[in-house]
């Protein structure tokens, strides 16, 4: 009996069904059609976004809440538009991947000037080397099913973007149909250098009386939030999370004491910290917004780094020692510490905005950011899926203590603006059912705001908090001329215009608590106008840093 067969494409969609990806994003374009006809046969549903950038942020977006994302897009123009969104999943490790439709393979041997192509066919591929963890060229139905295996297994290995080229001829050629898709399995650790990490962090944290763990990032890329909820349940060690790795447990966990970023911290995680006798860091990424600037913690003698695939104790180092099976062995050789004894104050006590603190709002009292912060911490709600554009949004959203079950997205390493727009729609694709929540300022809404007639076009609901305070204000605070001024939108009638139901303007706490309690049946945009200096003193903090750093002259 012959195998059953397939296509090429059928294959491809096959699998992305097979990792969870229901949803593809992208832009129609000639060499891209004729897989575009396929998925629209299939069990994915395309969702064409006014531009590429905004498919890649949307699949990034997805990604963070699924577990992988996907977009697509035609040869040249459309797949480099897309560049930037790639660049950054491949810095914050997120797991994307990129389809480019491209000229048939009669056109790669004789390289014609085709439109979109550069003339040299290879341009974009090795661009894309630069930023995915695995490409493929897809030439043959024999060969194209053993490819696409390669790449998504590399995908999910490595949470970093793949990129796979289809010319459009190879889309219908013909290939087995898939076998259920083997996921790949978790690397074991090399058994006595794990023994003697576990054996020497045990010492230092058995003999320390005030340590303290900050839980980073990479608890979130690779899924070990119960390893570590079940440490943090045995030792009742006190936490912290630093901004990328915000939200990886509950924030009203009891030993949760907010967020560290080094020298711009509440002064009581920073006084903590920097008291530690140990500091055990699990997963951390030592950036400048990270770690308020590098003034976090580094003393080595302090210090146990716990990196994915490495243990860091003092100035000894454990390679191939994988982060769950050390959490694992480290949770089974500790003793219970009372936490009464280990001297902190929980977050949901002292957070800077939080819904355990009450809130009366003063109606003619003008809005301000602290105060919208304030009352949306009470708005939002359980399992709630916030997004953070990089800048006064960012850094004043890092501060609220997020309710049970919450995600928080943010670019905080890489920090393209804009990139939040196109995450919501991917956020809101992906977590049907969760109230989605995006604060964004007007500077980054204007780079990616037309994507929210795609939000209209499929009747999806975020709320949309839109900062606006006449500007770029994150480039203010590092150097504030007339370069960052911007032409003032109405930007409350936008939803309007993409076909929905328009926003509010919001000025005065009044006007904030009548636009929340408005019945929304569709995307709700609410345009807050604060004052243009109106943002966190760790925003301030952290402009003054970057001018000194790029060597500013400080202008009046």
């Amino acid at each position: 009996m012959a195998e059953p067969e397939t296509t090429v494409a059928g294959y491809l969609l096959t699998r992305l069904k097979q990792l969870g990806v229901d949803h593809l994003f992208g832009v129609p374009g000639d060499f891209l059609l004729q897989f575009l006809n396929h998925v629209l046969t299939s069990e994915v549903e395309f969702v064409g976004t006014c531009n590429e950038l905004n498919a890649a942020y949307a699949a990034d977006g997805y990604a963070r809440i699924k577990g992988v994302g996907a977009f697509a897009s035609t040869f040249g123009v459309g797949e480099l538009s897309a560049l930037n969104g790639v660049a950054g999943a491949f810095a914050e490790k997120v797991p994307l991947i990129v389809i480019t439709g491209a000229p048939g393979t009669a056109d790669f041997r004789s390289r014609p000037l085709l439109h979109h192509t550069l003339g040299d066919y290879d341009i974009p591929l090795r661009m894309f080397r630069e930023i995915t963890v695995a490409q493929t060229c897809l030439e043959t139905g024999e060969t194209a099913g053993a490819e696409i295996d390669r790449v998504l297994t590399a995908c999910l290995v490595h949470k970093q973007p793949v990129y796979l080229r289809i010319p459009s001829d190879v889309v219908v050629l013909r290939c087995p149909v898939p076998l259920p898709f083997e996921f790949p399995q978790q690397a074991s650790s090399d058994p006595g250098a794990l023994a003697e990490a576990v054996t020497e962090a045990i010492s230092w944290l058995s003999r320390s009386r005030r340590p303290v763990v900050i839980a980073g990032v990479d608890l979130n890329r690779f899924g070990f939030h119960q390893e570590f909820k079940d440490f943090l349940d045995k030792t009742g060690f006190p936490y912290v999370t630093m901004m990328l790795g915000k939200a990886v447990l509950s924030e009203h966990h009891p030993q949760f004491l907010g967020l560290y970023e080094g020298d711009l911290s509440r002064p009581e995680v920073q006084v903590r910290v920097k008291s530690a006798d140990v500091v055990l860091q699990v997963g951390n990424w030592m950036t400048d917004f990270n770690t308020g600037g590098f003034t976090a913690r580094s003393d080595l003698d302090a210090m146990i780094t716990v990196d994915v695939r490495s243990v860091t104790i003092g100035h000894h180092v454990y390679q191939n020692v994988f982060l769950p099976e050390f959490l694992e062995d480290l949770t089974k050789g500790l003793a219970r510490r009372d936490p009464a004894d280990l001297d902190f104050r929980s977050a949901s006590e002292a957070c800077l905005h939080r819904q355990t603190r009450a809130f009366h709002p003063q109606p003619q009292v003008p809005m301000t950011v602290s105060r919208l912060f304030d009352r949306m911490s009470h708005f939002l709600e359980k399992g709630a899926v916030v997004l953070a554009e990089t800048g006064v949004s960012l850094f004043s959203a890092a501060e609220m203590l997020l309710p049970e079950g919450a995600t928080f997205v943010g670019q905080t390493f890489y920090g393209s603006i804009g990139y939040t727009l196109g995450a919501t729609l991917g956020a809101c694709l992906a977590a049907p059912g969760r109230q989605v929540v995006l604060f964004i300022g007007d500077g980054a809404f204007q780079v990616t705001g037309q994507d929210l007639s795609t939000m209209v076009r499929h009747g999806l609901r975020p709320i949309v908090v839109l900062l606006n305070n006449d500007g770029y204000t994150i480039e203010r605070v590092i150097c504030d001329r007339p370069y960052n001024d911007l032409q003032p939108w109405k930007y409350h009638l936008l939803p309007e215009i993409f076909g929905g139901v328009p926003g509010r303007v919001v000025t005065s706490e009044g006007e904030l608590e009548e636009a929340l309690a408005f019945p929304w049946a569709d995307l709700a945009l609410l345009e807050i106008r604060t004052a243009r200096t109106d943002c966190p003193e760790a925003l301030r903090s952290a402009g003054r840093a970057m001018a000194l750093r790029n060597q500013l002259e400080v202008l009046p």
